[in-house]
């Protein structure tokens, strides 16, 4: 009866899994993160858009004049200040996206190693096999030849 196969390092691979589990859970919420700040971006930049096209409204007084201008400004100083938020949530998620990547590199390494010493093992084992089997064909034989 052949034994099975075990893996030394079974206990690394799972937690190396675990590792990148955690890095795919980080790189979603990451994600997550980023999209609602490219939406809040793009309303901005949507909210600007109608802004300006409502110019030529702001020009029946002077005081519209100024609110219109005032608008935009802040407009302009919200939209500077969250796409600073974005660049940064940017970079947050490439360093995320990285981790996930080395992290799933490193179980596969591993995984590798393991399905390599498997296979290592399973043709020790059916050529030991093959062995014992030949030497029992070899003793049966010599003991009918008496």
């Amino acid at each position: 009866m052949a034994k099975p196969f075990s893996f030394k390092l079974e206990k690394v691979l799972d937690y190396r899994g675990q590792l990148e589990e955690q890095a795919k859970s980080a790189l979603a919420k990451a994600q997550a993160v980023y999209d609602v700040q490219r939406e809040k971006v793009d309303d901005l930049h949507a909210r600007m858009r109608e802004h300006l096209a409502k110019e030529a409204d702001s020009q029946k007084s002077t005081n519209d004049m100024w609110l219109w201008r005032q608008y935009r400004e802040a407009l302009v100083q919200d939209t500077a200040r969250e796409e600073g938020v974005l660049r940064e949530l940017e970079l947050k998620l490439q360093k995320r996206r990285q981790e996930a990547v080395d992290r799933s590199r490193d179980k596969k390494l591993l995984e590798k190693l393991k399905e390599t010493q498997a296979k290592k093992f399973h043709a020790e084992e059916r050529a030991r096999e093959e062995k014992e089997n030949d030497e029992m064909a070899a003793i049966r034989y010599e003991s009918q030849d008496i």
